[in-house]
């Protein structure tokens, strides 16, 4: 069974939930608290191992490049001024020389496409599917002993409330074994009262490399985009799929409300901002 190495990050997207933010700065560069969202992510995957890291961009993303690139005018100057612990701070977010590849993805033709726009650096082995909106602390880790234990294909999942199940790619729940459990069946946002259980698809996952040749046929499902999960489906016909309950609380920075709850509960965390931070939000309470 071979380790899962590699992982793609598909920030190819417009953002235009975020307008004017994300008129000229990448929704993927906003910050949450003092930290792009993709580095949040970037950092949870190097935690559980993770070697290289596969960007789909898209026109207008460079900067996302740039951000894991060295900024030589930016580290002397720190190193001029004495600014040790910024400089130490930055050298720590870089990955390693060559861990890091970047592709296009010159349309946006759904998420199933822009993984398969990362077929040639994957190459024959199985990989991590990370979408940077969604911030999961430590799912990753638990992925990959999800993996260790069944092989195959993963899926972190997580639960909803039944009358949102429209809104998300949805699994159905066939044997368990503790924190994981079999797939029996996948469905991107199916209509209203026809979910078949409440468990979402949210934002992980460990595919085996096959899934390529069936995103290339470039078969249109929801939105008429080329769905992962209708990929997932053809290759659960071939393959075990399995989900595993992420224990964990995610913060879906894709949405307004998602963003700003992930700023507050990674704000509270740091002790140097978790008390005033604690009044302000009181004192706006306060205020009704």
């Amino acid at each position: 069974m071979k380790r899962i190495r590699k992982a793609v990050l598909p920030v190819a997207g417009l953002g235009t939930r975020f307008l004017p933010a994300t008129k000229a700065v990448p929704k993927e560069m906003l910050t949450v608290v003092d930290r792009p969202v993709v580095q949040h992510v970037v950092d949870e995957a190097r935690e559980a191992g993770i070697e290289h890291f596969i960007f789909v961009t898209g026109r207008g993303k460079a900067v996302i490049e740039d951000h894991f690139d060295i900024s030589y005018e930016l580290e002397r100057t720190l190193q001029e001024r004495g600014k040790t612990e910024a400089y130490e701070g930055l050298k720590k977010d870089l990955p390693a020389a060559g861990q890091t590849s970047f592709t296009r993805q010159q349309e946006p033709l759904g998420l199933g496409h822009a993984v398969w726009c990362a077929r040639e650096i994957v190459g024959d082995e199985p990989f991590a599917v990370i979408l940077p909106d969604m911030l999961s602390r430590g799912s990753m880790v638990q992925m990959l002993k999800a993996y260790d234990q069944h092989g195959g294909n993963i899926i972190a999942v997580e639960e909803v409330a039944p009358d949102q199940t429209h809104q998300y790619g949805i699994v159905s729940v066939g044997q368990e074994f503790g924190d994981t459990f079999e797939i029996t069946g996948m469905v991107e946002k199916p209509p209203k009262g026809t979910a078949p259980s409440n468990y979402i698809i949210s934002g992980r996952y460990i595919l085996q490399p096959e899934i390529f040749s069936i995103l290339e046929r470039g078969e249109r499902g929801a939105g008429g985009e080329i769905q992962l999960t209708d990929g997932m489906k053809r290759l659960s016909e071939t393959q075990k799929f399995y989900g595993m309950h992420y224990r964990g609380k995610t913060y879906d920075t894709g949405s307004k409300l998602g963003f700003l709850v992930a700023n507050l509960a990674y704000g509270l965390e740091r002790p140097e901002l978790r008390d005033a931070l604690k009044q302000e939000i009181e004192a706006l309470l306060a205020k009704g």
